[in-house]
């Protein structure tokens, strides 16, 4: 008889989440009680997405038992779900016991609990989201693939970073900032395409001001892009369908028309971060966080280039606790966004005895929270506390799936003393329950001005001129 994984408490306890049970130490305690049964049987997941590229993951799970079979099955549809957000991809082939590959079918279908992610990844790839079983030995073989990222310093450049809660730009000249500017708005309420573009259009104008001219433009953005076509982005949630067709998904090539058909550039924010993180380091294998509006990922392999990966960590699931909260997106428990973004902090804010105003946006009200922390309020203290014994566990998460050398902590909710809390969080949490990783892995938050707009002057290096 194999015993049932149970739940695993941290050493490191979030001041103000009891309930907190991270992925981290479930996957780690499900393996070691696999190997310890003497009957572990190997699993495959292949995800192909765009390309024919596809990644492949290889683990255990018990030999199948009737008292086995509940565990391996959430262990392996967390794991799908994982896999699916930090890769990305159309079809998923399980290799391994027929009763997990048909779970993994059930919950993926367009009626199963995973329906919005079969979806969501079907729209992102233009294709129907398929599920295939297969036995270990017969899933597809891993075929990876690379981009290489600018690093283009020449000439006269704009930068924008366009964040759910605040725009960001940056006029570069030759390497060197001459303007930055931060601007809070509120995309994703907004209906009206028009809005985004003139948004958008005011923010370069304004920076072109300070150069004498625009050799180039290129724009860090949450969500996906394809050629610089907008495929799902967070940013235009509030826009209907049918203008989001019209209007929405060739954005990006109307502003590059309006501004001569200069070289312009579209990237995934996420992996903008971890480029800004390469640059400043001078070093490779970077995973980059930025804990935003939201949360988005990125990274830099070992030879200084970034994937062709999702990963879209707000969706990737890091605790396991049954009482975890719902994302609004989702529907899913425990899911980064919930954990790694202003979000977090209005979430835990009344756990911490502070009372917000309901009337302001989420960005006002970490500002708020800032301001108390700033203050010396220990409430605001316990909260990025949280944060950061959430952000150590996921990074050990994380590690599972990427090869990190460095993690890059950016964004507004690492702003003034509240980033450094985090990352001091973080890293107890590694020292103390994964000490192997403390070991090889460094940490790293960027001053003040980089963490705000470090993504903007990173995105004006994308394009090549000639």
């Amino acid at each position: 008889m194999c015993p049932q994984v149970k739940l695993i408490k941290p050493k490191v306890e979030p001041p103000l989440d009891q309930d907190f049970r991270p992925s981290a130490l479930f996957n780690r305690e499900f393996l070691r009680e696999v190997h310890e049964s003497g009957k572990a049987e190997p699993i495959g997941i292949a995800i192909e997405r765009n390309d024919g590229m596809t990644s492949v993951f290889q683990t255990f799970v018990f030999s199948e038992q009737p008292n086995t079979l509940k565990t391996n099955r959430y262990y392996i549809e967390r794991l799908v779900k994982t896999l699916l957000w930090i890769k990305g991809g159309w079809k998923i082939t399980i290799g391994g016991p027929k009763s997990i590959g048909q779970y993994i079918k059930k919950e993926y279908s367009p009626k199963g609990e995973r329906a919005f992610d079969a979806e969501f990844m079907g729209s992102v790839y233009e294709k129907p989201f398929t599920v295939e079983l297969a036995s270990f030995n017969d899933i597809p073989q891993p075929r990876e693939g690379e981009i290489q990222l600018g690093k283009h310093l020449d000439g006269c450049r704009i930068g924008f970073d366009a964040g759910a809660s605040d725009r960001k730009v940056a006029a570069v000249v030759n390497g060197q900032v001459v303007f930055s500017e931060e601007v809070v708005w509120n995309p994703k309420s907004q209906s009206d395409p028009d809005y985004h573009y003139n948004e958008i259009m005011t923010a370069l104008r304004k920076a072109a001001s300070y150069i004498p001219k625009v050799d180039a433009i290129g724009i860090s953005a949450a969500g996906i892009y394809i050629n610089n076509r907008v495929r799902v982005a967070s940013l235009f949630r509030g826009v209907p369908r049918e203008a989001f067709e019209k209007k929405v998904v060739n954005l990006f090539l109307k502003i590059r028309e309006a501004w001569g058909d200069i070289p312009l550039s579209v990237i995934h924010d996420g992996d903008v971060a971890a480029f800004a993180g390469a640059m400043s380091i001078n070093d490779t294998k970077i995973l980059g966080i930025a804990l935003g509006s939201s949360e988005a990922g990125g990274y830099i392999n070992d030879k200084g280039n970034i994937t062709g990966w999702l990963n879209e960590l707000a969706f990737v699931p890091v605790d396991f606790s049954p009482n975890a909260p719902i994302d609004e997106w989702s529907g899913d428990r425990g899911c980064g966004a919930q954990y790694f973004s202003q979000e977090a902090v209005v979430r835990l804010a009344p756990k911490a005895g502070i009372v917000l105003d309901e009337k302001q946006t989420s960005a006002e009200k970490l500002k708020y929270v800032q301001t108390l922390l700033s203050r010396g309020n220990m409430g605001a203290k316990r909260i990025f506390e949280t944060i950061g014994c959430y952000m150590g566990y996921g990074i050990a998460y994380y590690a599972d799936f990427y090869d990190i050398k460095h993690v890059l902590l950016i964004g507004r909710v690492t702003s003034g003393e509240g980033g450094h809390i985090i990352l001091e969080k973080a890293e107890e949490v590694l020292k103390t329950e994964f000490p192997e990783l403390a070991a090889r892995m460094q940490i790293h938050l960027p001053d003040e001005s980089n963490r705000r707009v470090g993504q903007a002057i990173a995105a004006a290096s994308l394009p090549s001129i000639n």
